[in-house]
């Protein structure tokens, strides 16, 4: 069964789950969700903090700007923890051709936490469906 909320990512990451599947598996909850109610229901609960500091970062900034970019009608306050930010620079991509395009095209919600991936992170195969619901939503506003 797949994670519904990043609290639960973060524990069962903590109990040995591989991070990569959990989050991915995560994401495709996410974007199946009908509403903003239910999308913000899965951002909300802090995530346990883990040894892993560039993940405690990830999740803030993923739950971040999965907020904003689909208005959803609040961020999470746990998202402004200072324990979420990173003192060093995390390029997720280990090819250093990259780094000058990661460290310009990273939306803000990642580069504020010294996070450097690509410009439209959080992709997978039904992020097309929350991006038709949100215009949809805008278009009735």
């Amino acid at each position: 069964m797949r994670p519904s909320t990043l609290h639960e990512v973060s524990e069962r990451v903590a109990a040995g789950a591989d991070p990569v599947k959990q989050f991915s598996e995560f994401l495709d909850h996410f974007y199946d969700r009908a509403d903003q109610r239910q999308m913000l229901d899965c951002l909300c609960d802090a995530p346990p903090m883990l040894a892993d500091i560039h993940l405690n970062a990830f999740y803030a900034a993923a739950a971040d700007y999965l907020s904003k970019r689909y208005r959803l009608s609040a961020i999470p306050a746990w998202v402004s923890s200072p324990d979420r930010r990173l003192d060093s620079p995390w390029f997720t991509q280990a090819d250093e051709a990259l780094r000058g395009y990661l460290t310009f095209s990273s939306p803000a919600e990642f580069r504020s936490r010294n996070i450097f991936t690509e410009a439209v992170p959080l992709r997978r195969a039904r992020t097309w469906q929350a991006e038709q619901r949100l215009l949809q939503r805008l278009a009735a506003a």
